[in-house]
């Protein structure tokens, strides 16, 4: 789909490619290219984070006086447009795009002084303790509890599915403070340094064969009650509020990159005899691009005037994760028997590979996307979420 930029978009378009240009190094764009999971691991994605800052671009959706850069809702579009067509590495969003919003609308200014530079800079990096072996889609009844212990609260219980755990210097995690009365009443939102004694981490590697994910162990976990995010027991408002942040943004920059390979890759390796049914079909799926494209431009629009996102990040979750999946499936067919290779993609893979590099990707990203539907709230419990909305109306 094609939009009519104005004169001063126009000019910042060409001002984020000049950047890139200049600043995203090949070995950046490969590792870029070659990310199958949701961000890049930790030494490409942080170094790219860090380049970012140096132009204060590393938190562009900020408020201004935190470090943000005050676009526009079409600028921010444009960013993360130019960022995924240039192949520029994917970051993870749970410092900059998921605590920190929380550290901003909750959090005391002291707490905005200790955690917020570390996180613009790159310095600092979080992951993310909700979901737990049996509270997954349903988070409200998460059991890790939190005591209080004079200035300490103390951890017991285990999370899971933890991106980047491994990586993490700090973590920000969901603890039941109170049992009783309804779920959603009893939960707390702590934030705290990691490792910690106490704390145990063990990989857990995806189908894909991708180490993103992890589970995480309390064993009498002290941290500092300066941790609590808001009031104790008031977690469930606030992870709320983080959802909406985790659920939000635009898909179609992303998915446009994705289909701008698989054509390139039915050119270059397809199969000639189904040529055509894969070019209707990569078509077919350009027009569910353009149509979510619309549906997030008109979010975008709402977003200046002032409205709240209500509905919107739970149908753009839905239709984006699942349309994602439909281009991986593509991909597979479009490698045929190249896809059946077994050699995980990562970031660390370096040089010539002795097949197509698109036939690694097209079944690492396939494997590891089965996911897609499930993370940041399963699309069963966001079809609900939109049902509910509109049948109240």
């Amino acid at each position: 789909m094609a939009w009519t930029l104005s004169t001063s978009e126009t000019a910042f378009r060409n001002e984020v490619r000049d950047f890139l240009a200049r600043e995203l190094t090949p070995e950046l764009r490969a590792a870029g290219r070659r990310c199958s999971g949701i961000f890049s691991d930790y030494a490409e994605g942080n170094a790219w984070h860090c380049i970012l800052a140096k132009r204060g671009w590393s938190v562009p959706h900020w408020p201004v006086e935190h470090g943000g850069t005050g676009w526009t809702p079409m600028e921010h579009y444009l960013f993360a447009a130019e960022l995924a067509a240039a192949d520029a590495p994917q970051r993870a969003p749970m410092g900059p795009g998921m605590v920190a919003p929380v550290i901003i609308a909750f959090g005391t200014e002291a707490q905005k002084r200790a955690w917020l530079p570390g996180i613009r800079s790159g310095e600092d990096y979080w992951c993310q303790g909700y979901s737990e072996p049996q509270s997954g889609s349903d988070l409200a009844s998460l059991q890790c509890k939190a005591v209080r212990d004079g200035d300490h609260y103390l951890i017991n219980g285990t999370k899971i599915w933890t991106t980047h755990a491994q990586y993490a210097n700090r973590m920000f995690c969901l603890v039941r403070t109170t049992s009783g009365g309804k779920p959603q009443q009893g939960i707390s939102f702590l934030c705290f340094d990691i490792p910690a004694p106490g704390i145990t981490i063990r990989p857990i590697i995806s189908i894909s064969g991708d180490h993103e994910l992890n589970q995480v162990f309390f064993d009498d976990v002290r941290v500092p009650t300066e941790g609590l995010i808001g009031e104790e027991n008031q977690g469930w408002t606030i992870a709320k509020y983080l959802l909406q942040h985790e659920r939000g943004g635009a898909w179609t920059p992303m998915l446009r990159a994705r289909l701008r390979r698989l054509r390139a890759a039915a050119d270059a390796i397809g199969d000639a005899h189904e040529a055509d049914d894969m070019a209707l079909r990569l078509a077919e799926a350009e027009c569910a691009i353009d149509a979510l494209e619309a549906t997030e431009l008109q979010s975008l629009r709402a977003q200046a005037r002032g409205e709240p996102p209500g509905i919107r990040p739970s149908m753009g979750k839905v239709l984006g994760s699942e349309l994602r999946q439909r281009l991986t499936e593509l991909g597979v067919e479009i490698t045929g028997h190249y896809a059946a290779a077994n050699l995980p993609l990562d970031d660390k893979l370096q040089g010539e590979m002795p097949i197509p590099e698109e036939a690694v990707f097209s079944m690492s990203a396939y494997l590891n996307d089965r996911a897609a539907s499930i993370y940041a709230g399963s699309n069963e419990v966001q079809r609900n979420i939109v049902a509910a909305h509109l049948l109240a109306r």
